[in-house]
């Protein structure tokens, strides 16, 4: 039984290789995607171990970008995580900057939602409200739809991450949008607390 790394362990391993609040923001919205996912999904039992790899999947990418998923294994080992937490935190890079495929469930979705998350993101940034609560998602396809907006989020992996799940796209978008919508308070509490 490979050891599962605390949450507590986790923020102070995420904490050595990342200062930037940007980062920060992006693994504590990941780390509660993949919570309300593993509930959503019926993986109720592995939610901490979902959230914990949401939260550490970048662990490598402030300081290491041009090493991303090739430097996290070292970091992880480092910080007491076990062959399958690695494999899972790399495998969200597949065909972009790792070659482990992702196999599980919960490492599909890691996969679709992380850049989702991102566009998502910068699409509340835009609204008046600052806010994913209001948040229709309408109004996220049209933002999707335009290439130029949040060009670094790549719609060809959200696409193939939906594809991978064997899901239509809008229940990616939409299933992603509500998981932001029910743990964005929570992610602003937590990003306040340990920053």
């Amino acid at each position: 039984m490979e050891k599962i790394i605390s949450r507590d362990e986790a923020i102070v391993l995420l904490k050595k290789y990342n200062k930037e609040e940007f980062h920060i923001l992006h693994a504590l919205t990941v780390e509660s995607v993949m919570r309300w996912y593993a509930n959503e999904l019926g993986f109720a039992d592995d939610a901490d171990y979902w959230a914990t790899v949401g939260l550490l999947h970048d662990i490598d990418f402030e300081l290491y970008p041009e090493e991303h998923c090739k430097k996290a294994p070292e970091l992880l080992e480092a910080g007491g995580a076990g062959p399958k937490m690695i494999y899972s935190v790399c495998c969200h890079g597949y065909g972009i900057c790792s070659d482990l495929k992702p196999e599980h469930v919960m490492e599909k979705v890691l996969f679709a939602a992380d850049e989702l998350t991102g566009l998502i993101g910068a699409a509340a940034l835009m609204r008046p409200s600052k806010s994913v609560s209001d948040m229709e998602l309408k109004s996220l396809k049209k933002k999707y739809k335009d290439k130029k907006f949040a060009a670094g989020c790549s719609r060809d992996i959200i696409a193939r991450g939906a594809e991978m799940l064997g899901w239509e796209l809008d229940t990616l978008l939409d299933r992603t949008l509500s998981a932001m919508r029910d743990t964005e308070s929570f992610v602003a509490e937590e990003l306040a607390r340990i920053k």
